[in-house]
């Protein structure tokens, strides 16, 4: 962390550098990931996350079967202190389609854990590096937008991206890294 001093002030603003949350260097990283798709509810769309040259990919078929329509996959037991940051730096290769980023926090509705989710639009098969501030999350609950609790940083659990663009086909979305800033 480094400070840097207001001109004309004696007051101090504090910075910090970016926080690396995931890296996907080490395949065994892997693990932690799991599919969460619309069969939960009696859709048929299908995902798997896998680690492909140091890059997480996430991939899969939607379905409208059944009124599905979304598949997802989670990165359980986070556990960031993001209190310091205001936005995640994600580097993504993407389909064309949009995705979100899901983070989790302790917080609950009707015993489950909220999302608190933010669209990001992907370009067809080219990197890019997107900053998606904390101000722009929406807490939802099974599809469903919440009014609150409000999206506390210090308690970051999971990690998640979710495509629930109700369009059948193939998807794929790569991610480099993810960064707090």
């Amino acid at each position: 962390m480094s400070s840097l001093p207001v001109h004309g002030n004696s007051m101090t603003i504090k910075t910090y550098e970016p926080l690396t949350l995931m890296d996907f260097s080490d395949p065994d990283c892997i693990l932690d990931w799991q599919p969460i798709n619309d069969g939960v509810m009696g859709g048929q769309s299908q995902s798997v996350p896998q680690i492909v040259d140091g890059s997480l990919v996430f991939t899969g078929t939607i379905s409208l079967a059944n009124n599905g329509g979304f598949a997802s996959i989670r990165a359980r037991q986070q556990h960031h202190d993001l209190s310091g940051y205001d936005s995640v730096l994600l580097r993504v290769k993407g389909d064309g389609r949009t995705y979100q980023l899901r983070l989790y926090t302790d917080a609950c509705y009707q015993g489950k854990r909220i999302a608190y989710a933010t669209p990001f639009q992907t370009t067809n098969d080219s990197w890019v590096e997107l900053r998606l501030h904390f101000s722009q999350l929406q807490a939802t609950f099974r599809g469903q937008k919440l009014s609150g609790p409000a999206f506390d940083p210090a308690s970051i659990a999971e990690l998640g991206f979710m495509l629930v663009d109700k369009r059948a086909g193939a998807f794929q979305l790569q991610v480099a890294w993810v960064k707090a800033i």
